[in-house]
């Protein structure tokens, strides 16, 4: 009867420490993920410019620079076309991950309406 006691006793003890400190262990790299995330992802902002025809790349009007899109499917169905992208630019590799893209009206269609 004293074994299976202190048998249950030592259990309990070692689920609540294990309990206890599964909880801290998640925080901690909760903390790390996010923290690593904020410094990796930049700010995203709006690049006036061109799609290509494949949609894997996209050319700035500003510089003509050109960036590899990280996500393609965002721009499906925008290939070619002249387009506003809000974007996370990460300069240092060439690349842009698209949050949205707004189609932009040609020049042409604005004289024709004038």
């Amino acid at each position: 009867m004293k074994k299976s006691l202190l048998g249950l006793l030592v259990f309990g003890f070692l689920l609540s420490t294990l309990a206890f400190a599964q909880p801290t262990l998640n925080m901690k790299q909760d903390q790390m993920g996010s923290s690593e995330k904020k410094e990796k992802m930049p700010k995203a902002q709006n690049i006036k410019g061109k799609i290509s025809d494949d949609g894997k790349s996209f050319t700035a009007d500003k510089d003509g620079k050109s960036w590899n899109i990280v996500n393609p499917d965002a721009v499906k169905g925008h290939e070619g076309h002249h387009v506003v992208l809000n974007a996370h630019v990460y300069a240092d590799k060439g690349e842009v991950h698209v949050m949205s893209v707004k189609m932009m009206a040609d020049k042409k269609e604005k004289k024709d309406k004038m």
